[in-house]
């Protein structure tokens, strides 16, 4: 993933990530810039996975510190 894609915080990508599916739905683009759209959401798209998995990798990890300090 690209810096500048890994900069954006999830909102901002979210946000525009559904701009993206408006202008997409809404038609009335040319193909190219259909596609543009596409590839832009394909990339806004990865870095919310990005974050989403990061942000399970920090609950996993304190719910596992938890349950470990309950275990002694």
């Amino acid at each position: 993933m690209a810096e500048a894609e890994t900069a954006l915080g999830y909102e901002q990508a979210r946000d525009e990530l559904i701009e993206v599916v408006r202008k997409l739905e809404a038609g009335g683009t040319s193909l190219e810039d259909s596609l543009a759209l596409w590839e832009r959401g394909e990339e806004l798209a990865k870095v919310c996975r990005h974050w989403l998995e990061g942000a399970r990798a920090r609950l996993d990890s304190a719910l596992a510190t938890r349950e470990a300090a309950d275990g002694e």
